[in-house]
């Protein structure tokens, strides 16, 4: 039935769904985290030896256990963003425990440039003595390198 008010040609529904607005939201926040990601690193501050070298190649799903020597000579437990003061025995009480978690995860070790080998050494038995097989070093590049 036409009424007076009906028109004859009825507007069908939309099938598609507007994206414009989500890729906007989308590149802000892109740029949002872009800006705010450097600022969220931590850790201790080490001024890492330079040396050409090659990466090593850890596995993607596992984060490296990483433990840092500063130039005092104090050693720190990182996981991720948490950085832990600790001696050597607690160092080898807990990589004990994280191994026992999650075997084959990577540890590696970052030392100041100006700490003692001696310092190092000791570091690296502790670590073996805690049952790590393979520690790796972290390096930079030289600044000539990029």
């Amino acid at each position: 039935m036409n009424g007076p008010f009906h028109r004859g040609s009825g507007r069908k529904p939309m099938g598609e769904i507007n994206v414009v607005p989500f890729i906007d939201v989308m590149l802000v926040l892109l740029v949002i985290f872009m800006i705010t990601a450097p600022m969220m690193t931590q850790g201790v501050q080490v001024d890492l030896p330079q040396v050409t070298s090659e990466p090593i190649e850890t596995p993607e799903d596992s984060e490296p256990i990483i433990v840092a020597l500063d130039r005092e000579g104090q050693i720190y437990l990182e996981m991720g963003s948490d950085s832990t003061p600790v001696s050597l025995d607690e160092l080898a009480d807990r990589v004990i425990i994280l191994l026992e978690r999650s075997p084959g995860t990577p540890v590696m070790v970052r030392g100041d440039h100006s700490v003692s080998y001696g310092q190092v050494v000791t570091l690296m038995s502790t670590l073996q003595v805690a049952g790590v097989a393979n520690v790796g070093l972290i390096s930079e590049p030289p600044s000539g390198e990029g």
